[in-house]
């Protein structure tokens, strides 16, 4: 059995915190620790570039509206 994948993109939310987690990182825990301030400076900042490709790559909502109408057309419903 085929199942259709439709990409969904992520939320605004997840690049935010991506950003706000390096700052962190960087500003905090990485004068208290050498180690954990890399670890999540390298994590965030996957969180980050994921964030951006997925923004890039993600489908206009006219497409994703074909697979869930009443999800993404609510607007045109009332």
């Amino acid at each position: 059995m085929v199942h259709h994948i439709v990409k969904q993109p992520l939320t605004s939310s997840f690049m935010l915190v991506a950003m706000l987690g390096g700052i962190v990182s960087v500003f905090y825990v990485w004068p208290m620790s050498n180690n954990w301030g890399f670890t999540f400076t390298f994590m965030f900042t996957l969180f980050f570039l994921a964030s951006v490709y997925n923004f890039t790559h993600s489908p206009d909502e006219d497409s994703l509206a074909v697979h869930e109408p009443s999800r993404h057309l609510k607007h045109i419903n009332k």
